[in-house]
């Protein structure tokens, strides 16, 4: 394998900021960086969403506003399409069209007459398959870019769609998790996504009870939560596992809601998989008769678990325990009464 060019080590360097950057945040650091290797006058990036034929921003470089304004609108998308230029192939541009720039709106009423003339077009693929991005680095001559400009374009397209990949803000934050065993993203659309590098599991899997609750936790805006779940059934015989809720911001875009993860459970104090139950009703506010009449027992049982919960997590009333349980996520959550 080849060594990597000083090109490329820039803009892997820049892909890779943590995951507090959002895609944003990268995509101005990568052009910024692609600058020095791939000169341009003005440029412009697409965040696209990878699961609907739409771009959710627009990251502008050296443009005037009023064509930012413009870039925002349907429009670049519908001839960023025709071109065919949301597809994997080489960078192309206005001189490869087999027709007048002029005949697409986007160069006619936006890029022409912000004195822009000539340029490279690029589709950006994460992992080679999902579409998250296009890029446009443009010139005001009139020259056609060279075939070195274009190899060297193309060369980096992979290493930009990796630092603009909102998946790639999830990982990092799943990756925060000592032990994460599987994941998957939650899409807007109530839909989920295989993150990559993260295991899939059936509590994952839409129609699960465990994402039914995770998405409880994004539904309540709650930027990270845990909980526990057990495996095997209600009593746990398989013991528990930990499921991690983390929404995204809204920045994040491209269609995104949050990340679960799973990661092996913490200790539970002593706590019994039924004790871990009633703490989830005392987290969801449940009175000790509704709890009772969720797991059709008799007060005087509800309160005997009280009273065990109290002394094994070491707190004076059951409020107490409800928000170290919350905190800790040493709980199975609950339907809310």
């Amino acid at each position: 394998m080849r060594s990597l060019r000083a090109d490329e080590l820039l803009l892997a360097e820049a892909a890779s900021v943590g995951p507090a950057a959002t895609p944003a945040e990268r995509a101005r650091l990568l052009m910024d960086v692609l600058r020095r290797v791939v000169p341009y006058d003005a440029a412009f990036l697409a965040i696209a969403d990878p699961w609907e034929r739409r771009y959710d921003a627009i990251v502008p470089v050296d443009l005037d506003d009023a064509a930012v304004q413009y870039l925002r609108g349907p429009q670049v998308a519908r001839d960023i399409e025709l071109t065919g230029t949301d597809r994997a192939r080489p960078p192309l541009g206005p001189s490869d069209l087999p027709y007048s720039a002029e005949e697409l709106p986007t160069w006619a009423d936006c890029l022409i007459p912000s004195g822009l003339h000539e340029g490279l077009g690029v589709a950006l693929f994460a992992d080679g398959t999902r579409h998250v991005g296009h890029l446009a680095v443009l010139s005001a001559g009139a020259d056609a870019p060279s075939p070195a400009v274009r190899r060297r374009l193309a060369r980096l397209a992979p290493l930009l769609a990796r630092g603009v990949d909102p998946l790639a803000t999830l990982l990092a934050g799943a990756r925060l998790v000592q032990g994460v065993t599987a994941g998957t993203a939650l899409c807007a659309d109530g839909g989920c996504q295989v993150v990559p590098g993260l295991a899939t599991d059936a509590l994952l899997l839409p129609g699960s009870a465990a994402l039914a609750a995770a998405w409880r936790r994004v539904g309540d805006r709650q930027v990270c939560s845990s909980f526990l779940w057990p495996l095997g059934g209600p009593h746990a015989p398989g013991g528990h596992v930990r499921v991690t809720v983390l929404s995204t911001p809204d920045d994040v875009g491209a269609g995104l809601a949050g990340l679960v993860r799973l990661s092996p459970a913490p200790p539970l104090r002593g706590l019994t998989p039924r004790e871990l139950e009633v703490l989830g009703f005392l987290v969801e506010g449940c009175t000790n008769a509704d709890i009772g009449r969720r797991l059709v027992v008799s007060p005087r049982t509800v309160a005997t678990h009280l009273e065990h919960i109290l002394a094994k997590l070491g707190t004076p009333t059951r409020t107490h325990a409800a928000v170290r349980a919350e905190r800790d996520g040493l709980y199975v959550p609950a339907v809310p009464c």
